[in-house]
């Protein structure tokens, strides 16, 4: 069942950190640049003035490319591969470091300028949001206009808005006409609009979903829609076949949420070389407690408490594992977040050597809620190792 008369957006900033850099250096405009080096690569000022930049061809590192331009996407770049691996494509590609205070600086100006207009914003991430325009008095196409220059002139920064009857179908119509595009999609629109998209394109189904339906025969969201109900299910179970008909069909009743709350915090890392939980036990045990230790400070200063610790591990080969475990008590200490860690990676493979760690809480409360409720908050020491049955 769909709500009626829903009109929801989603806003997608262009290249964000990419066209973030490209402000402070706007002689790089139309040229291939990658954001994701150290702080090594940032530019050096000559005598004369003029700056020159770090290439990829001259990285020596393990980094992932964090974001890239449309010039480098053109040449077959992408957020999360290896810098080293990509500079065989683009080896005379500009290569910046990232800078995270500028993005958050620029998110926040955006987001600000967006609620001047619609408040009924629904926080994604640092650079798209969902927008609920139901209620609001004017056309559709002028006041995506408005948000887009609202957003230009508070930041300089280009986006690209979808509108549609619900979240699902705003996500995927924000990417038809990137970057700077405006697509309004009614439910009438779905046949010649988003059936003939790959699958993939919808969101929630991820890399693994995408390989299993291209090999039962199903590339387009259209063959999805069309599918046999049993079919599904019987490949993918009751609950997530429902939902594939129902996504390949447009159909999203969730609402918007405009709490400001966090629904997780983590840190992690990339190491400069790949290490291993035997040859490179200290080094990795000194990097593990400091993330937990600065994940631990996140919880305190932004006043929350975790249920859930988790943690993810991305291997030489690129491949993901992630193991998480429900606390019995809330948790903002430092110990405590370090043991639940230290249990969840008990339970992964260690064989491989490791390019990222990372440490995840989940299941926030704010700290000032259980204290209204009275309830206690765990805490206590734990020795400071990786698990033993790596040693």
């Amino acid at each position: 069942m769909t709500i009626p008369h829903r009109r929801i957006a989603h806003l997608d900033m262009d290249a964000f950190y990419a066209s973030v850099e490209l402000l402070q250096y706007p002689e790089l405009r139309g040229q291939a640049v990658v954001i994701g080096g150290r702080s090594a690569d940032q530019p050096r000022v000559l005598a004369d003035g003029s700056k020159e930049y770090s290439r990829l061809r001259n990285y020596v590192g393990r980094g992932v490319v964090t974001t890239s331009t449309y010039e480098a996407r053109a040449l077959g770049i992408f957020s999360a591969m290896g810098i080293m691996k990509v500079a065989h494509l683009a080896p005379d590609a500009i290569l910046l470091p990232s800078n995270f205070d500028a993005y958050r600086h620029y998110s926040r100006l955006f987001k600000a300028a967006v609620r001047s207009i619609a408040p009924l914003v629904e926080d994604r991430g640092i650079d798209e949001i969902y927008i609920d325009l139901s209620d609001h008095e004017q056309e559709t196409v002028p006041l995506a206009q408005a948000i887009k220059q609202a957003v230009r002139d508070t930041t300089g920064l280009s986006c690209s808005i979808g509108i549609a009857p619900n979240k699902l179908l705003a996500k995927i119509c924000s990417d038809l006409e990137k970057p700077n595009g405006l697509t309004v999609l009614s439910h009438d629109d779905i046949p010649a609009r988003i059936w003939p998209l790959p699958a993939r394109k919808i969101n929630g189904i991820g890399p693994k979903a995408n390989q299993k339906l291209e090999a039962l025969g199903i590339l387009t969201v259209g063959d999805l829609a069309k599918a046999d109900p049993d079919f599904l299910q019987t490949n993918f179970g009751r609950n997530y076949a429902e939902w594939l008909l129902q996504a390949a069909h447009g159909q999203d009743d969730r609402p918007i949420s405009t709490s400001s709350d966090y629904k997780s915090i983590s840190r992690e890392t990339t190491f400069e070389r790949d290490l291993h939980a035997r040859q490179d036990r200290s080094e990795l045990s000194a990097i593990f407690s400091e993330l937990c230790e600065k994940l631990a400070g996140d919880l305190q200063r932004k006043g929350y408490v975790t249920h859930r610790i988790g943690i993810k591990l991305r291997f030489t080969d690129f491949t993901i594992v992630s193991r998480d475990l429900t606390l019995p008590d809330p948790t903002a200490d430092y110990a405590t977040i370090r043991r639940a860690a230290g249990e969840c990676l008990r339970r992964a493979p260690l064989e491989q050597k490791l390019r990222l760690l990372g440490v995840k809480a989940s299941a926030l409360t704010k700290t000032s809620e259980l204290a209204l409720e009275g309830k206690s908050i765990q805490g206590d020491l734990f020795q400071d190792n990786l698990p033993a049955g790596h040693s």
